[in-house]
Formats: structure tokens, C-alpha cells, sequence
């Protein structure tokens, strides 16, 4: 098997098919991850794309041929694959790549109980064993057996976040033509108060209408232009494998990912009161706030799914959340979750007579640029140079968790991380208020793209 440290990434595979990801390919990774995981079976689920059935087939080939079972799953979403992982209490691997363009095409892999696979716990180990050429089993292959775990995915989620009660409420949901178009009617439109407004659920990986990237502002204008049409209470938008949920109020208006963060952790605290929650370093300042002020413990961690996992493992968090729109619920296997937040923000409002504004006001404290990417050719030097830019200023706090991160005695704050697959910095500042933001804006982005 040729080299394939470029679609090994960080936490999972992606790569162009059928370029550097094809069936063959597949195989190998699926008999290198049964012999390095181990266990009695997988489970094994894809999303919509034209190359999933075939890339999941091949993979579950390459699984049996060590010996190991198949729960195949067929289509879901990345979050119904845990779930699957989780109450079968498998490893398990998802065939998506999420966002990315139609061209493209990966895998998400698990061990048993949704529990992360990373570079340093794993996949590492999966890419060489596939290259070297996985040893032939001795003995009987596996058996695929086949499994809809859609209806028991759903009956969780609503033993979870109880809908039932709440005041009648008009949704519109945009799921991309991603998987959103085949979990959201089984959540929320089976026996619940909610008239679902459906925006592009047509299965189609593609992408016909827009990316299904909802992180970025062109990608909700149909969402907002639709609520506001309709007169909703609120709109939802998933991303290609329906494992981030993003918000919009009932002025089309987007709601920042931290504060739902804020919002949902307030709701798993009145549950379990004195609770830790997980927050990465890219969250808005209220969030922790928020969080000590309702009893909470913040914790704050990198970004990326498999320190936030291994920190919930660590605390025992009941919650955690990303400026990224993933959500993590310690009741969901520790594992990230769009549709179970989503939930939450619907039980919230719809147990409140305000609308969605009202209610998500409380949780945005500061304003915010969001994420600005500057392509640079030495990232490394442009970071020192920030940082040596920042570091004696009076007041200034300096910490380099993740990036740099720098805190200035006004409460603005900026953190700079590069890409780990890109030439790029990101940027992101936090401010009282908007002119804060774009003075601090300005200044970093000078020295970076100097």
C-alpha cells in the first residue's frame, strides 16, 4: 500500500477520491483497524455521498477479513454512529468528510463506547499497519450483519431532552442535503409540538444548493431569508454529517455557537448541580463566566474533539462546547452531538414565552470578529512576532495552551493558532464591544500579514 500520511489528519482520514481514497484503500484501513482495536465486532455507518456505500463495503471487507464482525448500519450521521458505538458498546467507524466539498470523502473512527481515536492513541498505529500490509487471519472470516439503528438513535435522544411538553413551535431546519434530511424527522417530527419547516433534506452529496458548512455566513442565508418568511420561532442548520447544529433566532439573526454553549450548560447544571464543564480556549469569555455564576466548574482545553473528550474523561464533565458548533454530552458517551443541543435550545424556548433573542441575549456578553484566516508563508515567525509585540505590554497575560493566547487588562483578548493542514493563522478577538474588537483586530492582523 502506497504512503498515506496525507489522508491521515490529526483525528481522522480525509481524503479526494479517487485520488488518494478508493476501495483498496479502504480495505486496508478497515483490516488495520480491526487488528489494532480489536473487539468481537464494528459498527460501521456512512453518510450520502456518491463514494460512501462503496468505501463503507470495502472497509467492512477488510474488517471480516481479520476475523472481526460487521454491524453495518447503512446511512447516518456521524452522531448516530456513536450512538451506535456507544449502546452496542463497539468500535466504530463513520464514512463522511463532513463539510468538505463533494470530491472529498474520510473516516471517523472510534473504539468502543464513542471513545476518540487520535494520532497519538491509534490512528498512527492503523496508517503503518495499512501501509506494511495487515497479515492474513488465521481462522474463519467475519460476518456482516445488517442494523437500522436510526429509531433507537432518536428514543435515546428524546429520553435525554424531554419535547413533549412544550409550547407549539415553527422550526426551519437547512440540512444541507447533508444527513440532517435523514435524522431530524425521526427526532422531531415524530408525536412532538414542532411544525418543521424542511429546507434542502434531499439526500445528495453533491451539495446542489450550498456547502454544508453552516460555519460559514454565506451557508445560512436560506435558513435566516426562510425564517423570516415563515415567521419561525427559530432555524437549525447541520453540517454535511449532522454533528454540528447551528442556531438562528426568530430575526434570521445567527446565535453565536458560545452562547448555546452557555445556554446548554446552564440547563446540564440545573441537573447536576456543581458539575464541571468543558469549554475550549476559543469560546467566549462568558461562557466560564456563566458557567461559576450557575454553581459550574469551567474547564478550559484545546480545541479539537479528542482533548475535549479526553478532558471530559479526566473531570467527569457533565457538558462541553466549541466555538465550532460542536456540542459534548457526558449522557451521549462524552461524545459530540448537534441534534441533542438543538433540543436543548427547543426546550428552552419552548418553555419561555419570549423569543429566541430574548432568551440568548443573556448569554452574549462581548462582541466578537469570528474566525478571519490570513494564508501566510512563516507562520512560526509571525507568531513569535505577535507575540513579542504583546508580551511587555503593562497588564498583558500571556498563555500558550493552544496557539498564543494573549488577555489585555480591558477584557479584549485574541488567540492565534495555525492550521494544522493549511498555511494559514487563524485569528480570533474578543471585546467589550465592537470597536474594542476592530482597534485589536487591526493591530494583530499588521503584524501578521507584515
Amino acid at each position: 500500500m502506497a504512503d498515506l500520511a496525507g489522508i491521515f489528519k490529526a483525528y481522522d482520514v480525509r481524503g479526494v477520491i479517487p485520488d488518494t481514497l478508493d476501495a483498496d484503500v479502504s480495505r486496508a484501513i478497515g483490516a488495520a483497524f480491526a487488528r489494532i482495536v480489536g473487539g468481537p465486532a464494528v459498527v460501521v455507518a456512512h453518510d450520502m455521498r456518491p463514494s460512501s456505500p462503496e468505501l463503507a463495503r470495502a472497509f467492512a471487507d477488510g474488517v471480516t477479513s481479520q476475523g472481526v464482525d460487521v454491524v453495518f448500519a447503512g446511512l447516518g450521521s456521524t452522531d448516530l454512529l456513536y450512538y451506535g458505538s456507544g449502546a452496542l458498546d463497539l468500535p466504530g467507524a463513520m464514512f463522511t468528510a463532513s463539510h468538505n466539498p463533494a470530491r472529498y470523502n474520510g473516516i471517523k473512527m472510534c473504539r468502543a463506547g464513542a471513545a476518540p481515536i487520535s494520532a497519538e492513541t491509534g490512528l498512527d498505529e492503523i496508517r503503518r499497519l495499512a501501509e506494511e500490509g495487515v497479515p492474513a487471519h488465521d481462522g474463519p472470516d467475519g460476518t456482516v450483519t445488517e442494523k437500522d439503528l436510526l429509531a433507537g438513535y432518536a428514543d435515546h435522544l428524546r429520553t435525554l431532552v424531554d419535547l413533549s411538553g412544550i409550547r407549539p413551535l415553527k422550526v426551519v431546519v437547512d440540512a444541507g442535503n447533508g444527513m440532517g434530511g435523514h435524522t431530524v424527522p425521526a427526532v422531531l417530527e415524530q408525536g412532538l409540538p414542532l411544525e418543521v419547516v424542511p429546507l434542502y433534506f434531499e439526500l445528495d452529496g453533491t451539495f446542489p444548493n450550498h456547502p454544508a458548512n453552516p460555519l460559514d455566513p454565506a451557508n445560512i442565508v436560506d435558513l435566516q431569508a426562510k425564517v423570516r418568511e415563515t415567521g419561525a420561532d427559530i432555524g437549525l442548520a447541520f453540517d454535511g454529517d449532522a454533528d454540528r447544529c447551528f442556531v438562528v433566532d426568530e430575526r434570521g439573526e445567527a446565535v453565536p455557537p458560545s452562547a448555546i454553549t452557555a445556554l446548554v450548560a446552564v440547563q446540564e447544571l440545573a441537573k447536576d448541580p456543581g458539575a464541571t464543564v468543558i469549554h475550549n480556549l476559543i469560546t467566549s469569555h462568558a461562557v466560564p463566566e456563566i458557567v461559576r455564576e450557575h454553581g459550574g466548574v469551567p474547564v478550559r482545553t484545546r480545541v479539537g474533539h479528542s482533548y475535549i473528550k479526553a478532558t471530559m474523561a479526566e473531570t467527569g464533565a457533565v457538558f462541553g462546547g466549541e466555538h465550532s458548533a460542536h456540542y459534548y454530552f457526558r449522557d451521549f458517551w462524552k461524545a459530540d452531538t448537534g441534534m441533542l443541543a438543538a433540543m436543548h435550545v427547543l426546550r428552552v424556548l419552548g418553555s419561555d414565552g419570549r423569543p429566541l433573542s430574548e432568551i440568548t441575549a443573556e448569554y452574549s456578553r462581548y462582541a466578537a470578529s469570528g474566525e478571519i484566516n490570513s494564508e501566510v508563508a512563516d507562520a512560526a515567525g509571525r507568531m513569535a512576532a505577535a507575540r513579542e509585540a504583546f508580551a511587555g505590554r503593562e497588564g498583558a497575560e500571556v498563555d500558550e495552551l493552544d496557539g498564543l493566547t494573549v488577555a489585555l487588562p480591558d477584557g479584549s483578548w485574541f488567540n492565534l493558532r495555525a492550521s494544522n493542514t493549511e498555511p494559514l493563522l487563524r485569528l480570533n478577538v474578543e471585546a467589550p464591544d465592537a470597536a474594542a474588537v476592530g482597534a485589536l483586530r487591526d493591530e494583530v492582523l499588521a503584524i501578521v500579514r507584515s
